[in-house]
């Protein structure tokens, strides 16, 4: 079932506690905008440690973090749980054994495991000891070939500690690094390698040694280095102080209307990555921040693993949801098979934030009328917008029908547009943005300009140039939009949400080419599940023979021809596509772990099948649209 709402009686929106855009905005004349938000800063938190500290003795016996017990046949159980209490006194015991071993601001730990409850207590526990934090992306660990990018984190960050839960599972990619000087802790050892066990940690006695370090964090005390997705390098250490992770708390509770109700204990349920800002820091920090507890989810927006987060969300009724796009999509298709599933998940929901990528109008559609059909109202969705280098730095904070928006600036935000070609580039000012890179002062430097604004390498626009409250729409990379040979300029951000749209829910992702070519061209990874329902051919098993059917392929033929008669000009118009089935590569920057594909990487890395789409002669894989 495919549910559509169209524009005309609709039901209004489920209330939204959020105050309406007040803002401040100077022009230059030079063309340069200056945006920032009129509501105040509101009372930030000393440290993430304090602020852990506070809520452990405001409610010690709430569950903090819920995670599935593994069975041995490798399946997942029943939820078990870590209160705030139980959190605090770990991360303690932790804390004094760090200090014990010697580290500090100076002696990093670095964490390859997945989200769970003991990684969360490590990362408290080193942070009460001011040991900066590196959480590194499984990827690196498990799904790169050469380890190169591990090998890069590990050489920047030099920790002195490395905690691998699953040791067997990072016997290889420890291998791969110089431990000599580092200290490997383990939940399960490894043959033939020295570890020190988890359990032994937390038999440590915390003694006032703890308590002295808690009370030297401040707001400039570096709490981790989170490393950027390395799609067009190698990765960057991106110091994050306690300070810039209190101020997206303090800007966000700063637009709350209401207080929240203290008989109501927040659940949500989490899959992104704690080595990203979105999950790792405000998702977490702001789960704690609400006394709330969050489940963690084995599951991905992938096949094969998305029934994990279905069957959570049977179980789990959010008050907010929050994910990348491609999550809404899968979510969206489950959710119009199983309406008991819909039900939970609007019963309690208040919001929906997005974050990452544009979400298309399609999605979009699909998840109002959801919405509707359990609830009779709309739901609210919004979305952060920011970096590594920046935590959020604009937010959706009012109800709105549009998609694309980024938002206006959070409170102690200052936008920056600045005139680049044809676009306005965004830079940002504000005690959210990071004081620079870990060992890299060139790059540092080159990040900022003369004002110390932080260039994001973003472009932006008003919604509407006369009332600029209603707005600002991501326009695209500053770096990703090309003209055609013609002189057109394609814009990628836009063309791109449009086009997964267009064939929804057939295209899964995609990447835009046609930089000084004459007309534009996709390059396509289908949804294989869709593909084989479109393909109807039980004679074609393989994945190769699914995609290249008949009828999958004039179903693109036929969405994009008809995409093409209302696109406008050549700079949205797609002439030629072709449906991809090798996924996209760590190891050649094509994607990070949260599923964020590099445009430019993934074009230059499949140079011969855009080759393929500029032929003269196109081969038969190649969908010629009309």
């Amino acid at each position: 079932m495919n549910l559509q709402v169209k524009s005309r009686d609709l039901p209004p929106f489920k209330p939204l506690p959020q105050k309406l855009p007040l803002i401040d905005v100077t022009h230059k004349p030079d063309g340069t905008v200056y945006l920032r938000s009129k509501h105040p800063l509101g009372r930030m938190h000393r440290s993430i440690a304090h602020l852990l500290e506070a809520r452990a003795a405001l409610h010690p016996d709430r569950n903090f973090i819920g995670e599935r017990t593994p069975l041995p046949d490798g399946k997942l159980g029943d939820w078990r749980y870590i209160t705030y209490g139980e959190a605090n006194a770990r991360a303690n015991a932790v804390a004094q054994a760090l200090l014990d071993r010697g580290l500090g601001p100076d002696a990093p730990l670095m964490i390859l495991s997945g989200n769970s409850i003991k990684h969360a207590v490590m990362m408290l526990g080193a942070m009460k000891a001011r040991v900066p934090v590196a959480p590194v992306s499984v990827a690196y660990s498990l799904m790169s070939a050469d380890h190169g990018k591990l090998k890069h984190v590990f050489e920047t960050a030099l920790p002195k500690m490395i905690f691998a839960e699953q040791g067997p599972m990072y016997a290889r990619a420890l291998a791969a690094l110089p431990l000599d000087a580092a200290e490997v802790v383990t939940v399960m050892g490894i043959p033939d390698r020295k570890t020190t066990s988890y359990d032994d940690l937390l038999k440590t006695n915390a003694g006032p040694s703890v308590a002295k370090s808690v009370e030297k964090i401040d707001h400039g005390t570096v709490a981790k280095y989170l490393f950027t997705s390395g799609s067009t390098g190698m990765p960057k250490g991106v110091i994050q102080t306690h300070g810039m992770m209190c101020a997206v708390i303090a800007a966000t509770e700063a637009l709350r209307t209401e207080e929240a109700d203290p008989n109501e204990i927040p659940q949500s349920l989490e899959w992104m990555p704690w080595n990203h800002i979105s999950a790792g820091n405000i998702g977490f920090n702001g789960n704690m921040n609400g006394g709330g507890t969050v489940h963690l989810d084995a599951g991905k927006p992938l096949p094969g693993m998305f029934e994990e987060t279905i069957r959570n969300l049977r179980e789990i009724a959010p008050l907010g949801f929050g994910s990348a796009p491609i999550a809404f999509g899968w979510l969206a298709d489950a959710m119009e098979r199983d309406t008991v599933l819909r039900d939970n998940f609007f019963s309690k929901l208040r919001m929906m934030g997005y974050g990452g990528a544009t979400l298309s109008q399609d999605i979009y559609q699909r998840i109002q009328a959801l919405s509707i059909a359990a609830t009779g109202f709309r739901i609210p969705l919004t979305t952060m917008y920011g970096a590594t280098e920046t935590q959020g730095v604009t937010v959706v904070h009012w109800l709105t029908e549009r998609v694309g928006l980024i938002g206006l600036p959070l409170p102690g935000i200052t936008l920056k547009l600045v005139p680049n070609g044809t676009k306005l580039e965004v830079r940002v000012k504000g005690p959210t943005v990071t004081p620079g890179y870990h060992k890299r002062p060139d790059l540092t430097e080159a990040a900022f300009d003369a004002e110390g604004y932080y260039s994001l390498g973003d472009a932006a626009k008003f919604l509407d140039e006369n009332d600029p409250s209603q707005g600002l729409v991501f326009d695209g990379r500053v770096t990703e939009d090309f003209k055609l040979d013609s002189g057109t300029w394609v814009s990628v951000g836009t063309l791109r949400a449009q086009a997964i749209a267009a064939a929804s829910p057939l295209i899964q992702d995609c990447v835009v080419a046609g930089q000084d070519k004459p007309f534009v061209t996709l390059l396509v990874w289908p949804n294989l599940t869709v593909a084989k329902e479109l393909c109807a051919d039980s004679s074609r098993s393989s994945p190769e023979e699914i995609i290249h059917s008949p009828k999958v392929l004039a179903f693109v033929k036929e969405k994009f021809a008809e995409y093409n008669k209302n696109c406008g000009g050549s700079s949205g118009r797609v002439k030629r596509a072709m449906l991809m089935l090798e996924p996209p590569s760590i190891d050649g920057h094509e994607i990070t772990d949260k599923g964020y594909v590099n445009q430019r990487a993934t074009l230059e890395r499949r140079k011969k099948l855009v080759d393929l789409l500029y032929a003269a002669t196109p081969p038969a894989d190649v969908i010629e649209i009309p």
